[in-house]
Formats: structure tokens, sequence, C-alpha cells
């Protein structure tokens, strides 16, 4: 199992557990910052609406943001579950 392997989900119950509970938050995040793009969006037809408008576009920009890091914590997650001694064999020429 290395970095971003897509079989690394299937290696166990605890992965598929993992990849899911993460997936979960992937869907919101994404899910929260369409509509905070979109709420935002409608907001800016109305001049009184600009300043929370724009703070619809930063909350959404971060959500954006903050989709790639959880992958990138998930995969970190499935190495510290995965079986070290499995991996140094493979790594071995």
């Amino acid at each position: 199992m290395g970095f971003f392997d897509p079989d690394a989900r299937t290696l166990s119950a605890r992965h598929r557990r993992v990849y899911a509970l993460y997936e979960l938050a992937y869907t919101a995040a994404d899910f929260s910052a369409a509509m905070l793009f979109l709420i935002g969006s409608v907001m800016f037809f109305y001049d009184a609406l600009r300043m929370p408008a724009t703070w619809c576009f930063v909350l959404g920009s971060a959500l954006f943001a903050l989709k790639p890091t959880l992958r990138v914590i998930r995969e970190l997650h499935f190495l510290a579950i995965g079986d070290y001694r499995d991996l140094a064999e493979r790594a071995e020429p």
C-alpha cells in the first residue's frame, strides 16, 4: 500500500470505514461550498447584501480548499493503520 493507492480503501473493514467517513466529510464540504457559492451569487443581485455575499464566497472557497486537505489526511490515516512490514517488503528491490 502506498500513498493514494486506489486499493487502500478495500484492505480491511477498518479501511472501508475510514474511507466512508472521509467521503462523507468530502461530500459535505463539496455540497456546502456549492450552496454558499449559489447563495452568494444570488445575494450579489442586491447591493445591500454585497458584504454577506462576499463572506459566502470566502467561506465557500475555504470549503473547496478543505476538500484536497481531507484527501491527504485520509491517505495519512490509511498509512497510519496500514501494515508497515508489508510496505517495507514491497519497497525492497
